[in-house]
C-alpha cells in the first residue's frame, strides 16, 4: 500500500519593522501555520526596537512607542519564533523582506533559519492574472481575504495566509495537464515558491474540468452555450425596472425619440443630441433591440468606451435578457494560439518570459475571448504580447483552427444581437465585412468619427523600414545606375529625417518629396511600388514619429487634400448619429461635416444639475507666457491645495507633454497619483482610481469623452486649460480651409463651439447621476480675460451653476458644496 505523503506545513509570516531598509529592526511578528489546506495555528507579539518609530511608521501601522516600551526584546521569543518555524515552509507576501531580516534577527540569537521560502506575490500573479494590482490590500479586495487592519503584523498574516489557500484553491480547480506544463518552468519562480504546485499535482485528476477542452496540448476553456433570449418589452421604463435601474426623466425621452425614428418609413439618417449623464446608453440600446427587426451594431470612439459599455450596459442585458453581445477589435489584441503553442516548444532563457508562459497557461483555462487586453501586467515584457499578436488570419495547417480566438470573435460578431466596436476598426474592415451592413448602425459620439475617418482615408509608409531595404539592396548592387538611384533615394530619405531631427519639420510639400518620388520610379523595383503609388496621388504629406516597441521610428503620411465625404462609406438604411455635441453651432452642425443631407434632427433640452458646482477662479497666470515646467508646477500647487479636502481629484490635460511633467513634479512632492500614459492602461488606471488606490488621476484623450467616472459619490475635476483643437493640425486646417470656402468664420462657426462642446462633455465625466456631486475647478485665465471668454462663460450658466471667484477661496467653496452649504 502507498504511504501517503504528509502535507506541507507553511508559516506565514509578516514582520513591522522600523523601516523597509536592510538596517531596519522588528516590531512586530504575526506568524499563521498553514497545513492541509486549513490555518491550524497562529502566533503573534510586539517587539520592543529600543528607539523612536517614525512619524511615517506610527501613521501607517497604528504602533505607538507607549505600545512598543512594554513589550518583550526579540531575544525573550526567539526561541519561540525559531521552534516555530522549524521543518515549515517560509511563506510571506514579498518573502525576500520578511525572511532575510527575520533570518538576521535569529542568527544574531543563535539560531540558523534555513526554510525553503514561498513568495505569494509572484504566485498571485502567476494564478491570478487578470488582475490590476498585486498589493495585499488589493488582493485582499479583489478576492475578499478580509484584511481587517492592513500594516498590523497579524493581520497581514492571516491576509496572506488566506490569500495563499486562495492560490492553493485556484490550481486544485486547474486541469492536471496545464499543472504539468507550469511545473515544466517552474524553476522559474523565486526561491522554493514552486513547492506549492508540487504538493497539490500529485491529487488532481487525470480528467478535465467540464468547462475544459484540450486542444492539440493546450487547455481552453469552453464557450458558454447562448441562453434563449428573453424578449425585451416595447415599454423602456419596465425593461429599465427589469434591470433595476431608476427611471430618468430624461434618458425616457431619449428613449421616446429613438423609438419614433426607428419605426419611421421613409431612410434617414437620425442625428439625436442630448446631454451627457441622462444614460443615453441604455436609451438607445433598449429601444433599438425591443422594437427593431435587425440586430444592432455600435461603434464608439475609444476601445476605453468600448470596454466600458461591454462591462456595464453590455453585462447588464446580458445576465437579464441573455442578449448575445459581441465586442470586436483588431485582430492584434487577440492571442494567436499557434505562435504561443510554439514559444511553449522552444527554450529561453529570459526568467520573466517563461512567467509569462505559465501566465498564460493559466488565463487560457479562464478567457472566452482571447483578448489580451484582459492582462494587466504586459508591459513588463511587452515585446513577448508583441510576438502573440494575432495577424488577422488562420491559415488551414493551424493546429487550433475553429478554438482560434480572432475567427471565433469574427463567427460570434456574425450571429450576436449586439455588436460593439470602435470608429477605426469598423472603417478599416466595413468594406470587407458584409455582416457590418445587415445592422442598423449606431455611431455614438458621432463628432468623433469625422476625424476617425480621416486618418483611415491617410496612409503611411516607415521610412526606417525603406531605409533598411535600400541599404540591404546596396550590399548586393553590382550595376552602376542602381548603386547611384539605391544610394540617392537613401540620401532623400536620411535628409527628411535629419530636417525633422534639427529642425521639427514635419509638413512636406510636393518639391520635398520631387526628387525621392523621381528616383524611385526610375528605379522600377517591385519592393517599392507602393512608396512611388503614394508619392504620385495628389494629396498633403507629414512625417509622423511613433514608439513601436523599444524604438521611435519615423513613418511618411499621405492624405487628402480635401475632407473626407464620410457618408459615402456607410451604405446603411438605418444610422442614428448619437452624441451630447452635434449642433456645433448655429452656422455648422456635424451631419453637414459627415456628408449627409436626408437626415432628422432631435435636441433634447437640457436642464441645469444642482448636483455640480463650476468655479473659475480670477486673476490667474497668463498660460501663453508660461512654460511647460511652469505651467506644471501652477497645476501641481492646486492639487496640492485640494488634496486636503479628502476627495477624489480628476485631472484633465490637454497634452501628453504636460501630463508627464505633472506627474514627475507629483513625485517630487510627494504625492500619490496616477497617470496615463504612466503607470498603465486607461481602464487599468481608471479602475485603480475608483477602488480608491490613490487620490488623484491624470488623464487625457479618451479620459475626456468617453471614460465615466460613477462610482464615486464625490469627486473633484480640474481642468488646467481649455480643450481648444490644435491650430496646427491636418483635420483642424482641412475644416479652416472648408469653412472660409463657405463664408463662415472657422473661430466663432467652429473651433469655439467645438471647444465649449468638449469642455461640456468633460464636465459630463463627473456627474452620471443625481446620487453624484462633483465640483469642477476651471484653472484657464482666457476664461475671464478673453472677449470670448464670456460667450463660454454664458455657455456654462446656461446647463450648470457657476461661480466666479477669488483663487484663495476656490478651496473652501468647494468645501462648503460638498458638505451642502
Amino acid at each position: 500500500m502507498t504511504e501517503k505523503k504528509q502535507a506541507n506545513r507553511y508559516a506565514v509570516v509578516d514582520l513591522e519593522a522600523t523601516s523597509s531598509s536592510s538596517y531596519a529592526k522588528i516590531i512586530q511578528i504575526g506568524i499563521v501555520i498553514v497545513e492541509a489546506g486549513q490555518i491550524v495555528d497562529t502566533y503573534a507579539t510586539d517587539i520592543n526596537p529600543y528607539e523612536k518609530l517614525d512619524v511615517h511608521i506610527r501613521e501607517l501601522t497604528g504602533i505607538t512607542d507607549q505600545q512598543l516600551a512594554v513589550a518583550p526584546d526579540f531575544s525573550q521569543v526567539a526561541k519561540e519564533i525559531y521552534d516555530l518555524l522549524e521543518g515549515t515552509i517560509f511563506v510571506a507576501h514579498n518573502v525576500s523582506f520578511d525572511a532575510n531580516l527575520l533570518a538576521e534577527a535569529l542568527f544574531f540569537e543563535g539560531y540558523e533559519l534555513r526554510t525553503p521560502r514561498v513568495d505569494t506575490v509572484e504566485l498571485a500573479q502567476l494564478f491570478f492574472p487578470t488582475l490590476d494590482k498585486y498589493s495585499l490590500v488589493n488582493l485582499a479586495q479583489d478576492l475578499d481575504l478580509e484584511l481587517e487592519q492592513a500594516h498590523t503584523a497579524i493581520s497581514d498574516a492571516t491576509a496572506t495566509a488566506k490569500l495563499l489557500l486562495k492560490i492553493q484553491e485556484k490550481i486544485q480547480q486547474l486541469p492536471k495537464q496545464t499543472v504539468g506544463q507550469i511545473l515544466t518552468f517552474a524553476d522559474q519562480l523565486l526561491y522554493e515558491s514552486r513547492l506549492v504546485i508540487d504538493e497539490i499535482y500529485p491529487t488532481l485528476s487525470n480528467y478535465l474540468p467540464d468547462d475544459i477542452i484540450n486542444v492539440n496540448g493546450l487547455c481552453l476553456k469552453k464557450i458558454a452555450d447562448q441562453q434563449p433570449t428573453r424578449y425585451l418589452s416595447k415599454n423602456v421604463a419596465r425593461n429599465l425596472a427589469l434591470l433595476e435601474l431608476d427611471e430618468r426623466p430624461q434618458q425616457l425621452a431619449f428613449a421616446e425619440i429613438v423609438e419614433k425614428r426607428l419605426l419611421e418609413e421613409q431612410e434617414r439618417v437620425h442625428f439625436i443630441q442630448a446631454q451627457a449623464g441622462i444614460g443615453k446608453t441604455y436609451g438607445y440600446l433598449l429601444p433599438l433591440i425591443a422594437q427593431g427587426d435587425k440586430p444592432l451594431l455600435v461603434i464608439v470612439p475609444t476601445k476605453v468606451l468600448q470596454q466600458q459599455i461591454l462591462e456595464n450596459e453590455g453585462r447588464k442585458l446580458s445576465e437579464v435578457f441573455h442578449i448575445s453581445i459581441a465586442s470586436i477589435k483588431s485582430s492584434r489584441h487577440y492571442i494567436k494560439l499557434d505562435t504561443f503553442w510554439r514559444t511553449l516548444e522552444r527554450s529561453d532563457d529570459n526568467r520573466l518570459l517563461n512567467r509569462y508562459k505559465m501566465h498564460l497557461l493559466v488565463w487560457l483555462c479562464e478567457t472566452e475571448t482571447g483578448d489580451m487586453d484582459e492582462l494587466k501586467q504586459k508591459q513588463r515584457y511587452q515585446s513577448y504580447f508583441d510576438e502573440l499578436q494575432h495577424d488577422g488570419h488562420c491559415t488551414s495547417q493551424s493546429l487550433f483552427g475553429e478554438w482560434d480566438f480572432w475567427n471565433r470573435a469574427q463567427k460570434t460578431a456574425q450571429t450576436s444581437q449586439l455588436v460593439l466596436t470602435n470608429h477605426a476598426y469598423f472603417l478599416e474592415h466595413l468594406r470587407h465585412t458584409n455582416w457590418m451592413k445587415e445592422r442598423v448602425l449606431v455611431i455614438d459620439e458621432a463628432q468623433k468619427f469625422m476625424l476617425a475617418a480621416e486618418e483611415y482615408a491617410s496612409q503611411e509608409l516607415s521610412i526606417s523600414d525603406c531605409q533598411a531595404l535600400l541599404q540591404s539592396k546596396l550590399d548586393r548592387s553590382k550595376e552602376v545606375l542602381e548603386t547611384r538611384l539605391l544610394e540617392a533615394c537613401y540620401f532623400e530619405l536620411q535628409h527628411l529625417i535629419e530636417q525633422f531631427q534639427t529642425q521639427g519639420k514635419r509638413e512636406l510639400t510636393a518639391g520635398d518629396l520631387a526628387l525621392l518620388k523621381q528616383n524611385l520610379a526610375e528605379l522600377d523595383d517591385i519592393d517599392f511600388w507602393d512608396w512611388v503609388a503614394l508619392l504620385e496621388q495628389d494629396r498633403e504629406y507629414w512625417l509622423e514619429e511613433r514608439r513601436l516597441q523599444e524604438q521611435r521610428s519615423l513613418f511618411l503620411r499621405a492624405g487628402q487634400v480635401d475632407m473626407l465625404d464620410v457618408a459615402r462609406f456607410l451604405p446603411y438604411t438605418k444610422i442614428f448619429c448619437i452624441s451630447a455635441t452635434l449642433e456645433i453651432s448655429k452656422r455648422v452642425n456635424v451631419a453637414d461635416l459627415l456628408g449627409f443631407h436626408e437626415v432628422t434632427h432631435d435636441c433634447l433640452p437640457s436642464t441645469e444639475k444642482s448636483n455640480q458646482l463650476i468655479i473659475y477662479p480670477r486673476h490667474l497666470p497668463d498660460l501663453v507666457s508660461m512654460n511647460k515646467v511652469e505651467h506644471a508646477r501652477f497645476i501641481c500647487q492646486q492639487i496640492n491645495g485640494l488634496i486636503q479636502l479628502r476627495r477624489p481629484i480628476l485631472v484633465l490635460l490637454t497634452s501628453i507633454q504636460l501630463l508627464l511633467e505633472v506627474s514627475n513634479q507629483l513625485e517630487e512632492m510627494g504625492i500619490s497619483h496616477l497617470a496615463q500614459h504612466k503607470h498603465g492602461q486607461e481602464m487599468s488606471i481608471k479602475r485603480r482610481f475608483e477602488k480608491g488606490e490613490v487620490a488623484v488621476l491624470l488623464g487625457t484623450g479618451a479620459f475626456w469623452e468617453g471614460a465615466d467616472f460613477a462610482s464615486q459619490p464625490e469627486l473633484i475635476q480640474v481642468i488646467p486649460r481649455l480643450p481648444f483643437e490644435n491650430p496646427q493640425d491636418r483635420f483642424v486646417k482641412k475644416v479652416n480651409r472648408r469653412l472660409k470656402a463657405e463664408g463662415k468664420n472657422p473661430f466663432y462657426d467652429y473651433h469655439l463651439p467645438i471647444m465649449m462642446l468638449k469642455l461640456k462633455q468633460a464636465i459630463g465625466r463627473s456627474n452620471r447621476s443625481a446620487q453624484q456631486k462633483s465640483c469642477v475647478l476651471l484653472l484657464d485665465n482666457r476664461l475671464i480675460e478673453k472677449q470670448y471668454g464670456q460667450q463660454i462663460q454664458h455657455f456654462l450658466e446656461t446647463g450648470y451653476q457657476t461661480e466666479q471667484l477669488s483663487r484663495n477661496t476656490a478651496t473652501e467653496r468647494i468645501k462648503r458644496f460638498f458638505e451642502g452649504n
